[in-house]
């Protein structure tokens, strides 16, 4: 076989060299983007309201990403005999949007500015949080990209309206979304347990197009019972919270909620909606690696993340 960075050299261990996402190029300059897809870091979590710290989740998960990165030409699964991320799909990390502290709407607006200068691009915009208020930014960066559904892999529904004047914490984004007139809807997985939202938020999440799913309902409905409920031809942006999971695999985040989906439930999930719908956002938000001393949970991040992209550029080389 060709294509393997150590028949020039070089073996490309995962703890040598530059932590980039996935070690894949790094483009300072957001004007000159040129790739299938484009990873940036969104470190703010002034948005919790319990504990801080994923800021440090886009610098964790790309230290964890180097785990998957030994220079092969891309990555053979043998489950399905096929190899994802090979070297015809260009993966650029252009860093991290600048955040000021104690300032949201200045951070969320340079947020907002990286993922605009992704889709300028053409590039499939993956944005490594941070807390969850920094799929707000996101989600106006796609004014002009046309309808989107909204994908959430989430313990929390995340549809507070306003509290105490807040409005883009991280227990605001899919009301701040689903407020928007190009998403046309949201399917909620994996919400469970004691929430911070209202019974009354619940009602206007789904009088406003939230389709809501625990963990025991998704698992009662199987995977294909879960994707029949996407709408068809959706173009879905995915936005996974890491407290989707199980603490038992995933404790480094500021809010864990026991009875979590456990890793192959989601990327099962993840294959078929690759293989079903247009991709066109991602973002990955709420790992905080200082409370996992095992650095599990960054590692599940870069997996998953890993794992997703090489669903989506399989699915769409097939068509």
């Amino acid at each position: 076989m060709s294509g393997h960075a150590y028949e020039t050299g070089r073996l490309n261990l995962p703890f040598v060299g530059i932590s980039t996402f996935g070690k894949r190029p790094y483009q300072a300059d957001w004007s000159r983007i040129e790739a299938d897809v484009a990873v940036m870091g969104a470190p703010f979590d002034f948005g919790t309201q319990f504990r801080a710290g994923a800021r440090f989740g886009p610098r964790a998960v790309r230290e964890a990403s180097t785990l998957f990165s030994f220079g092969h030409a891309g990555a053979y699964d043998h489950e399905d005999d096929c190899t994802y991320l090979g070297s015809d799909v260009r993966i650029v990390d252009i860093g991290d949007a600048d955040i000021v502290h104690t300032d949201t709407e200045t951070s969320h607006a340079n947020i907002e500015a990286g993922v605009r200068a992704i889709l300028k691009a053409g590039a499939l915009p993956v944005v490594i949080g941070g807390d969850h208020s920094v799929n707000i930014p996101c989600i106006r960066a796609f004014d002009d990209q046309g309808p989107i559904h909204i994908l959430q892999i989430d313990a929390h529904l995340d549809f507070v309206d306003v509290r105490h004047g807040v409005r883009h914490g991280h227990g605001n984004p899919m009301r701040r979304a689903a407020e928007k007139d190009y998403v046309t809807g949201i399917t909620a997985l994996g919400i469970r347990n004691v929430s911070s939202t209202t019974q009354e938020g619940y009602g206007a999440a789904r009088a406003m197009g939230d389709d809501i799913l625990s963990v025991r309902q998704v698992r009662k409905l199987g995977c294909d019972g879960v994707l029949a409920r996407i709408p068809k031809g959706a173009r879905l942006y995915v936005t996974i919270d890491i407290d989707g999971f199980c603490p038992s695999i995933a404790p480094g985040t500021g809010t864990p909620s026991h009875g979590g989906f456990l890793y192959y439930e989601v990327l099962e999930i993840l294959q078929g909606v690759a293989r079903d719908h247009e991709i066109v956002g991602i973002d990955l938000v709420e790992v905080a690696p200082d409370y996992d001393p095992s650095q599990s949970t960054a590692i599940l991040a870069a997996q998953v993340l890993l794992n997703f992209l090489g669903f989506i550029f399989h699915a769409r080389s097939q068509r």
